[in-house]
């Protein structure tokens, strides 16, 4: 069954590339196709071409980086909406968060 939400998580070299809406009603399986493809040494999330998010967004990047933090893998934050940035602070975990710093938040 659909939701009419498309996106994708893939991988390419050392980059997860996230394509597409992560909303509440369809995040869970954006973060669990995130959360297998994590792994080796270093991994960049590319968000390049995500349409649209939400506060359910934010949950998936702390599930990310403890998926991460427990394989041992060090993730980097690339190429946030702007609106995603704005929740991070807004929850205020960017402390929490690898952020890439060519993106101020």
């Amino acid at each position: 069954m659909t939701d009419g939400l498309e996106n994708s998580v893939s991988v390419a070299d050392d980059q997860l590339i996230v394509d597409g809406p992560i909303l509440f009603e369809n995040v869970m399986r954006v973060m669990q196709a995130g959360v297998v493809r994590i792994g080796g040494r270093r991994l960049e999330v590319d968000f390049t071409h995500v349409t649209e998010v939400d506060s359910s967004a934010v949950s998936m990047l702390l599930e990310w980086l403890r998926t991460a933090q427990a394989k041992g893998c060090q993730l980097r934050l690339v190429n946030l909406p702007e609106n995603l940035r704005s929740l991070i602070k807004l929850y205020d975990v960017v402390d929490l968060l690898p952020l890439d710093d060519r993106n101020p938040s």
